[in-house]
Formats: C-alpha cells, sequence, structure tokens
C-alpha cells in the first residue's frame, strides 16, 4: 500500500488531529512523526510531557501504522528516508512564516513525484479550548521555570530578548521569521532593570524596588510562556537576596543575572565616568552562595555578570572573578564590555574555555553589535541578550508622532507611520 506521513507534535490529541489522521487513512498505510523535543522548541512550543510519552500517544491512535521520531521541523531527513507517496497537513500552514515548511515539503516531494494533501484546518470550540489549556498549562511555574536548561541542553545560542509589559511580552513571544527557508523565533525574555526603570520615567538605580520589578515580570508571564531572565541588579543585600530568589522560582522566573557590584548602583553604559565599586569577590560569592542554598529546585539558574572589563580592572580580574564565582555555585557567567570591538570578550570567552568546557557564557552585546550569533557561539557563549532594543526603538517612534500631531494639529499626517490597532490586538489571545 501507499505510504502516508503525517507529523504530530502535540501533547493532548484533539478532533483536529484526528480529523487528518481519518484523512490520511483513506490514502494508505500511516506513519506518524513524532517531532522531538528538539524540533518542537525550535518550531513550535515547550512540549509538557516527554518524547516517550507522545510517541506512545500517537501509536495509540486508531489506524497508525508505526510512529518515527522526527528530529527537524525540516522534513528532509524523513523524506529521504521514507520517501512517502503522501504528506498529509492542516491547509493553516498557507500563509506566514510556517509557509517555509510547505515549501520546503512541496520541493522534496517535487524530486520523485510524491503528493502534499492538506486538510482544512479545523476550527471548533472543542480544539480551541485545547489549544487554550496547552497554552495554561505552558505558562505554569513549573513548566516554564525548567525551560533556559533546556534550551541550553539543545540549542548552540539561546537568544533572548528584553520585555518590559505584557505587550513588549507578546512581541518576544510570538515573532516568528522565514530566515533563508528556516523558521527563526526568540528563545526568551530579558526583565531588565534598566528598561523596567525608563518606562517609568525613573533612573536606573535600583529605584524601582524588587516588588514593583514582580509586578512587571507577573504582567509578562500572564500571556507568555517563554522562559524568562531577570536582572537582578546587584541582588540587594544577601538577607534579602536569598527570600528573592525563593520568590523568583516560585513563579516560574528560569534565572536571575546579579552584578559584582556594590553600593549605589550606576548603568554600566557609564564604564569609568561615574564612581562604581566593585564587590570584593569573598562578598559576592557569599551573596551567590546564600542564594544557592536556598534554592528548592535544580531548576533555578543564579548567573553572575562580571563588571571587571566594564571598570577596566583587566582581564586577569575578570577571569578571577568567574572561577570564584562559578566555586561559588554560579550556573554560568556573564562577561560584559563597552567595546564596540569585541576582542577582549572573545578573548576572556576563549581563556574561560580553556578551563571549563561547560559553565554557560552569557553576553549582552549592545555595543559590540556587529558580531552575529554565529561568531560569539564559536567562542563557547551560549546566551546571547537583546538587552534594550526594543524600548530604544519605541522611544523615536512615540516622540516623532507626537512632534507631528502637534505640528499638524492633528491626528491625519502621522497616520501611515502608525500601525492598525487590529494589528495590534491580534497578538493578544482571548478566552
Amino acid at each position: 500500500m501507499p505510504v502516508v506521513y503525517t507529523a504530530l507534535g502535540t501533547d493532548v490529541i484533539h478532533e483536529g488531529h484526528l480529523n487528518i489522521l481519518k484523512c490520511a487513512q483513506e490514502y494508505g498505510t500511516v506513519v506518524v512523526g513524532a517531532l522531538s523535543d528538539k524540533a518542537l522548541i525550535r518550531y513550535s512550543r515547550f512540549p509538557t510531557v516527554s518524547q516517550e510519552e507522545r510517541v506512545k500517544l500517537y501509536e495509540s491512535l486508531e489506524g497508525v501504522s508505526r510512529v518515527i521520531i522526527q528530529d527537524d521541523y525540516l522534513y528532509d531527513d524523513v523524506i529521504a528516508t521514507l520517501k512517502p507517496d503522501y504528506v498529509v497537513h492542516g491547509d493553516n500552514w498557507q500563509n506566514g512564516p510556517e509557509r517555509a515548511i510547505r515549501n520546503n515539503i512541496e520541493g522534496l516531494l517535487a524530486t520523485y513525484g510524491g503528493t502534499l494533501i492538506e486538510v482544512p484546518y479545523t476550527r471548533s470550540e472543542q480544539a480551541r479550548k485545547v489549544d487554550q489549556q496547552l497554552r495554561e498549562k505552558l505558562a505554569m511555574p513549573e513548566y516554564r521555570r525548567r525551560r533556559l536548561r533546556q534550551l541550553l541542553a539543545i540549542s548552540p545560542t539561546v537568544k533572548v530578548i528584553e520585555a518590559h509589559d505584557g505587550l513588549t511580552g507578546l512581541i518576544a513571544e510570538k515573532t516568528v521569521v522565514d530566515h533563508n527557508g528556516r523558521l527563526d523565533q526568540f528563545d526568551g525574555m530579558w526583565v531588565s532593570s534598566l528598561c523596567d526603570s525608563t518606562e517609568r520615567g525613573k533612573p536606573d538605580i535600583e529605584l524601582v524596588d524588587m516588588s514593583a520589578r514582580l509586578r512587571t515580570v507577573d504582567d509578562i508571564m500572564e500571556v507568555t510562556t517563554k522562559p524568562i531572565i531577570l536582572d537582578g541588579d546587584t541582588g540587594g543585600l544577601t538577607e534579602h537576596f536569598v527570600y528573592n530568589v525563593r520568590t523568583l522560582e516560585r513563579m516560574g522566573v528560569s534565572a536571575v543575572i546579579i552584578e559584582d557590584k556594590t553600593g549605589l548602583k550606576k548603568n554600566s553604559l557609564f564604564g569609568t565616568e561615574v564612581k562604581q565599586t566593585q564587590a570584593p569577590i569573598e562578598d559576592f560569592c557569599a551573596k551567590i552562595s546564600a542564594g544557592k542554598k536556598v534554592q528548592l529546585t535544580d531548576d533555578f539558574m543564579i548567573i553572575a555578570r562580571i563588571e571587571s572589563l566594564i571598570l577596566e580592572r583587566g582581564m586577569e580580574d575578570a577571569l578571577t572573578r568567574a572561577f570564584a564565582f562559578r566555586d561559588a555555585g554560579a550556573d554560568g557567567i556573564m562577561i560584559h564590555s563597552r567595546k564596540k570591538d569585541p576582542a577582549e570578550i572573545y578573548e576572556f570567552c576563549d581563556r574561560f574555555r580553556e578551563k571549563d568546557a561547560t559553565t554557560p557564557i552569557v553576553v549582552v552585546p549592545t555595543s559590540f553589535n556587529g558580531a552575529t550569533e554565529e561568531e560569539l557561539a564559536s567562542h563557547g557563549i551560549n546566551i546571547v541578550i537583546y538587552a534594550n532594543q526594543l524600548i530604544r526603538a519605541a522611544f523615536p517612534a512615540m516622540q516623532e508622532t507626537a512632534r507631528g500631531i502637534l505640528r499638524a494639529h492633528r491626528a491625519l499626517e502621522v497616520d501611515e507611520q502608525l500601525l492598525p490597532f487590529k494589528d495590534i490586538i491580534r497578538l493578544i489571545d482571548e478566552l
């Protein structure tokens, strides 16, 4: 009989999936591809059950002959190995970035005469409810908190972008592009002290207290599912930091990054232009150790940010601190620089990797923004944080709109530069 292939990545089967399988059975022997954890995370969403459990679920479905693992959301390896006569999929990928996957399959099938069958997308209350339940499950703390570690285990570069409210969280969550035939998206969100303060019209000196920062985190968590890294500034007093670690862990935050400075915090962009004091190594190690001691799970990460290069204390000081902080329990090291040339960042990473091949390294390439993710990864960098680009993009656009209205004494002249509000509303899921 002809071989019919369809891929599934769901944790819960609803009538839409059953409709696709029913259609597939009409054409021949049905082989189901279970998207692997790696494929799901890169393409769609994090799984809430194990890969083995999904395979068993698909094997139990009526009409399924066998289940294989599809390790990439593109179908190249599956088509080359299986050469199915038919591939069956819902028709919801005909527009938008997912069209790249459809084009990939059409090209592969054309090489030997295979056929793509598209089933009308099922829009029903039951299917909608199942999808909503999955999104709610993905937002639960116990699932969200572990996702950064999951990403680090399977992805060469974890891409994180700042979010400072629910709307920017949705942008970080839902923005997907077709880049050279592959889908790309951000892996997580960075809740920045700088952006949180700026959004409130306050200076970035730890004036916005942790309670207010946590309200921002909560707003973002309410509408998203991707992992969150919190900018924890200096971490504050150790006695306060341990309580904040417990709170962040309970909320489902994946990591907090704290910087090795003490006293009144000043933004690192000022470097040596303002007085900034680095914390003694012993004191900062004690803060890290205290934070790790109170954790209740292994999921949450405390990442130590080193300011030695910012403050021109030299490479040896930066490396000494990095190894000391790691030995104190830090789950990762963030190295920072104000220079446009990433040479000193690369030197630090290369020398750190000579002695430590596994501890994650984090960078924020605001100054050295010409460095690509591939170049950064080649020096052992695991997490790249785009720390303030969304708020910096919004400010000039809003300011120019305000000026345009003032100049014209009406809003008509600025209308062409405004996004229709219905396009913004589409980001927001309705219950």
